[in-house]
């Protein structure tokens, strides 16, 4: 019975699960390896936004603000051609019979003509000023106060942009006399154009104007208050106006006094339409040629003031942006006083 007993135990089979740590893969690297192109690309982004000029910013967001005039203007005989407006590219396979290797299709490639890119951004931007000359005009004819001083406003465009003029009148003027004190009237119609103004991306440059009665009495002298800081400081007045307004600061390019160094009317100097404030808003081309026009060291030292050629004229008084002081550049000969 003994050896019965020893046969009939069960057997018990124990499996031994061997455990260890798990290897580690290389799935990191390659998480690491894209992280690493991802921020060389936003670091080269940077770079690269960072030498770009003012003027090819804007003429990349203009043309990101209409994509579709680039299709407007290459040539392609794709497939969209006989059912739509704009150009389609690529090879139409329906003209094709039979089985066509890759190699044998004749590769077409469009090109882009950079000088109608840049006629019709040109064009692109014309309309806009024109557009604003339109609003400028229906913002004025809506506001009963200002109905009166319509006749003073001339709107023209020029290779610079568009300009607006505003030109004095012995019943209305624009500024109290000798002054760069803004009178009501003048002062609500800048804000009207302020608020205009600001709904375009253009920059601006402000002009001053006076006539050719000198400013100031026979006693005073050559570094006096003249019509060149009087120039000045209007349209430097007219610059605050504009930004009270709702005008952004920034769009502000350049404020100047120019005196009576451009009359409007040129048959009489003295004429009350030659003072007047100009505000140019200019194009993309304008504004370019400013950042360009850097002055280069001179060779030889100046001339002084005092030895230069008789009958020169002197420079324009120019403030800078957010100046608020008079602008002392302009030389005028003392002279009866001004109105």
């Amino acid at each position: 019975m003994a050896g019965d007993s020893k046969k009939l135990q069960p057997i018990i089979v124990k499996r031994i699960k061997k455990g260890g740590h798990a290897v580690h893969g290389g799935a990191w690297k390659i998480a690491y390896a894209d992280f690493v192109t991802a921020m060389m690309a936003f670091f080269l982004l940077m770079w690269l936004l960072g030498s770009t000029s003012e003027g090819d910013k804007k003429g990349l967001a203009d043309y990101f603000s209409a994509p579709l005039k680039l299709s407007l203007l290459s040539s392609g005989s794709g497939s969209g051609d006989s059912s739509h407006v704009i150009k389609g590219g690529g090879q139409d396979l329906t003209r094709t019979t039979g089985q066509v290797k890759r190699g044998e299709l004749e590769a077409k490639r469009s090109t882009v003509n950079v000088h109608q890119l840049k006629a019709e951004q040109a064009r692109a931007e014309v309309a806009r000023l024109e557009d604003l000359r339109h609003k400028v005009e229906q913002r004025i004819a809506a506001n009963g106060k200002l109905a009166g001083m319509a006749g003073q406003m001339l709107l023209e465009m020029t290779a610079d942009g568009l300009r607006i003029q505003i030109v004095d009148q012995d019943n209305r003027p624009m500024f109290a006399s000798g002054s760069a004190s803004v009178q009501p009237a003048m002062r609500e119609l800048l804000h009207e154009l302020g608020a205009v103004l600001a709904d375009v991306p253009n920059r601006l440059t402000l002009e001053g104007h006076t006539d050719a009665l000198p400013f100031g009495s026979g006693a005073g002298s050559e570094r006096g208050y003249s019509n060149w800081e009087l120039s000045a400081d209007r349209a430097n007045a007219s610059r605050r106006e504009l930004l009270a307004g709702g005008l952004p600061d920034e769009q502000v390019l350049r404020v100047q006094g120019l005196a009576s160094a451009n009359p409007f009317d040129r048959r009489d100097p003295a004429a009350p339409t030659n003072r007047r404030i100009s505000i140019v808003v200019m194009t993309r081309e304008a504004e370019e040629r400013v950042f360009r026009a850097t002055p280069e060291p001179p060779d030889e030292p100046e001339t002084p003031a005092a030895a230069a050629e008789p009958g020169a004229a002197p420079p324009p008084a120019v403030l800078p942006v957010g100046g608020a002081g008079p602008a002392a550049t302009g030389i005028s000969s003392p002279a009866p006083a001004h109105r």
